[in-house]
């Protein structure tokens, strides 16, 4: 998908035939929080924030926002008139809808001249409002989450290269920040790695990918083989994981990522404060499953296509733990598993990439 082709009518993005999507996103970027409740939702916004600040100019919250990404706070008619080049939509919501109360602030954005960047499941241009006023400005809709039109069911072959995939116990516990976060020490050491992304913030951070959690299930598996295809034996394909198999709502997009990237290597990434999964609640609440459980159930289903599967690693976010709890945490997490355990963001993905050298010799 090739952001300079638009639409001849609203400026919308094809999908690209085969082959993962490529995206080349009009910076500086303002970012839109809208009325997002928590950080759990905003990780779109936050993980551009974090890995790409030198393109976010700033951030729009609307009343009853409870997220701060720690950028200017602009309005929209500011943003146009500092020169941002596109508004990102930074909330990635249940079911990838945009709330009717959106849509006044999308229409002004597109009508001001900004593309409109969107990682939902519904389509920018579905919405006359937003439509009419891209056409007025020349504003382009660029949906990332946007699969190939054409992809392969999946063969369970193992083929040449080597491969990464981060897994969760949850939904939004790092996964993406801790695939980047190998890929970047693993480059620093000169090795030869890629971060392969599989959601839209990955794909807008990293300019390419497959948004694997709007794939027809029959041919998940069949998207991340095309994800990651046969390469030399010294390369290494960092792919970032979606959902949790323990997850009753995402766990198709999980176990087709672990047949599909046939892993060497796994992380386990885990929020040790969160005790129910993220978007269940009421009466059908479920909890978090323990850290070994989620390990075995992951090794299990990646050695279906890759006896050789293991475990080198856990990512623990302990953004809200004393440095002394923070360690202590840490500690027992590896007496437990034998496995390093760190947070990627403070402690950098060093030991973890010390783990998977050590078992592949190089």
């Amino acid at each position: 998908m090739s952001l300079a082709s638009r639409n001849e009518d609203v400026h919308s993005l094809p999908a690209r035939e085969s082959g993962p999507c490529t995206v080349q996103l009009r910076s500086p970027y303002l970012i839109y929080f809208g009325n997002v409740p928590d950080a759990g939702h905003a990780k779109t916004g936050l993980g551009l924030i974090q890995w790409r600040r030198e393109n976010c100019a700033g951030q729009f919250r609307s009343a009853g926002c409870q997220v701060d990404g720690g950028l200017a706070d602009m309005s929209i008619a500011d943003a146009a008139a500092s020169g941002v080049g596109s508004l990102v939509i930074g909330v990635a919501s249940e079911g990838g809808s945009i709330p009717d109360a959106w849509v006044g602030d999308l229409a002004e954005a597109a009508r001001a001249g900004l593309d409109l960047v969107s990682g939902m499941h519904v389509r920018l241009s579905d919405f006359p409002e937003i439509a009419a006023a891209a056409r007025a400005s020349g504003a382009r809709l660029i949906d990332v989450r946007t699969p190939p039109r054409k992809l392969p069911v999946g063969s369970g072959e193992k083929r040449p290269g080597r491969r990464i995939l981060t897994v969760g116990t949850d939904c939004a516990v790092g996964k993406k920040y801790t695939a980047l976060a190998i890929e970047r020490e693993m480059r620093a050491r000169g090795l030869n790695a890629d971060f392969r992304a599989t959601g839209q913030t990955g794909i807008m951070i990293a300019g390419s990918g497959i948004p694997m959690d709007c794939v027809v299930s029959d041919f998940l598996s069949g998207a991340a083989e095309l994800l990651s295809p046969a390469a030399p034996d010294d390369h290494w394909d960092v792919i970032e994981g979606q959902g949790a198999l323990s997850h009753p709502s995402f766990a198709g997009v999980s176990l087709g990522l672990l047949h599909g990237s046939q892993p060497d290597a796994l992380v386990l990434c885990h929020d040790p404060l969160r005790e129910v999964l993220l978007g269940t609640g009421g009466a059908s609440h479920f909890p978090v499953i323990p850290v070994r459980d989620a390990m075995e159930q992951c090794v299990t289903f990646a050695r279906r296509v890759n006896p050789a599967a293991r475990f080198v690693g856990l990512s623990i976010n302990t953004s809200m733990l004393s440095d002394t709890e923070r360690q202590a945490l840490l500690d027992r997490y590896e007496r437990e598993t034998g496995l390093p355990a760190v947070d990627p963001i403070k402690d950098g993905a060093g030991l973890i990439v010390d783990k998977i050298l050590s078992r592949t010799g190089v």
